[in-house]
């Protein structure tokens, strides 16, 4: 029998111990290729790698243990941490953020796939940007990640200055010019917290970690920042706005922003821009204490991977990728036992304004959904995080989108991971132990409203 408290379907080290950000995605001869930080000797943080996955179709991962291993005497001898991988001249290669100090501040350094496969990556001997540029007085500089603009390779770094105006440091975006991938040019900011719209979004941080900036294809970029104050990760945030010249570099100026998910288990996100649509996976990490996860030997896994864009209308466009529909096995109803990993999807259309539809995950949780308010919450009273933070638990999360007479929300579960996609406009990710267990069920529990429930196993092959 499965162990429910355990995810199937999602990738994280076969040899279980620790798992956080996602790293490098690439697609390379067939073949999905995804990269993460691990430490192999432990279900903690620390003594970080990057471990590998690949799949051919988003749906079946074989993992290939660790890629990349830090080396003693070099600059990544304290860890290999995020970045990004490209294929250059034909090699994969990552671009990585490389530790020897443990105040923050990384270097950027290369390392090339040894081998068809991506088995090793072997780390080129120095670093191609030694660290920050003279005169900022940082706290925060790591996660390169590499994009192209009007023909231009670009790259961003994540940062933090140790004084600014407003208390508590200013998180930045550092641009680079990236002429090749040893020629890296400093550019100046791309965009920090002194933006107004970014400060509302994006702020209080000490630093903007994984800064990921991606095209839409209709000449708008999003930008995705994720939290980071006094040692602890919040959550990620995301800007809509255009790109444009500014002296020799570049400037963001965003229009719009929000919170990317709802949800108290998701950051780190990182992402593939393919032809026609970009792919997306983020850091799922615990809700239960460090103590549980040691016991059990494993912390950390990521979520499944989910297509970013813009609606027509401008707004965020959010949905699980499409390959996803491979795990639907045998259909479920509404009274059935729910299997260890499996999907539904709620469409409901109200009868009266306000009206409210609860779907019941067992007896563990329960989705909330008033379409009349584009409200749709995540209630997991009966199954209380037990994780130290410090910002304790509320018991419910709530996602707004805009208000209509119709929604429609698609859960995917595998084990305790909770991810939720609410009009392809929010997400909420929840991790939740003990996994739901128990029948599924729905009600209109205010009003009146015409419900439809699909559902399925959901089975890897």
């Amino acid at each position: 029998m499965a162990d429910r408290n355990t995810p199937r379907l999602h990738v994280r080290p076969a040899a279980g111990q620790w798992c956080n950000d996602p790293n490098g995605p690439l697609f390379h001869d067939g073949r999905y290729h995804l990269f993460f930080q691990h430490n192999p000797g432990a279900p903690v943080w620390g003594h970080i790698h990057w471990g590998h996955a690949s799949s051919p179709d988003l749906v079946t991962w074989s993992d290939h243990g660790i890629a990349l291993t830090p080396t003693p005497g070099t600059p990544d001898e304290l860890g290999a941490w995020s970045g990004c991988a490209v294929v250059d001249d034909g090699v994969p290669t990552a671009v990585y953020t490389a530790m020897d100090r443990t105040d923050g501040i990384g270097s950027v350094m290369l390392a090339r796939a040894a081998d068809e496969a991506i088995s090793t990556l072997k780390a080129e001997p120095e670093a191609v940007v030694p660290g920050p540029p003279t005169g900022l007085d940082l706290l925060a500089f790591r996660d390169p990640f590499l994009f192209s603009y009007e023909g231009r390779r670009w790259a961003v770094i994540g940062a933090g200055h140790r004084r600014a105006p407003e208390a508590g440091g200013r998180p930045d975006v550092l641009l680079y010019r990236v002429d090749s991938l040893n020629e890296w040019t400093y550019a100046g900011s791309l965009l920090n917290a002194a933006h107004p719209l970014a400060a509302r979004h994006a702020a209080p941080a000490d630093a903007w970690e994984c800064p990921a900036l991606l095209p839409t294809g209709d000449g708008r970029w999003i930008l995705l920042l994720s939290l980071w104050a006094a040692d602890i990760t919040y959550s990620t945030t995301y800007l809509i706005g255009a790109l444009a010249p500014s002296g020799t570099g570049l400037t963001f100026v965003p229009s719009s922003g929000g919170m990317l998910d709802h949800g108290r288990d998701f950051y780190a996100p990182t992402a593939l821009v393919e032809d026609g649509r970009t792919l997306l996976w983020g850091w799922s990490w615990e809700s239960r204490t460090e103590e549980e996860s040691v016991s059990v030997g494993w912390a950390g896994c990521l979520t499944h991977p989910r297509e970013i864009g813009v609606h027509e209308d401008g707004t965020l466009r959010l949905t699980p990728a499409r390959e996803l529909t491979g795990l639907r096995g045998t259909e479920l109803a509404v009274g059935d036992a729910l299997p260890a990993a499996y999907e539904i999807e709620l469409d409901v259309a109200v009868g009266h304004p306000d009206s409210e539809v609860e779907l019941h995950l067992g007896d563990a949780i329960m989705l909330r959904l008033n379409p009349t308010r584009g409200l749709a919450t995540l209630d997991r009273t009966h199954t209380p995080a037990g994780s130290h933070h410090p910002l304790p638990r509320t018991a419910q999360v709530t996602a707004v989108v805009p208000g209509g007479s119709r929604a429609r929300l698609r859960a995917l579960v595998d084990g305790p991971l909770v991810e939720v996609f609410v009009d392809e406009r929010a997400m909420l990710t929840e991790k939740v132990y003990p996994a739901p267990e128990g029948t599924l069920g729905v009600a209109v529990v205010r009003g009146a409203a015409e419900v439809r429930v699909t559902a399925w196993e959901l089975t890897g092959r």
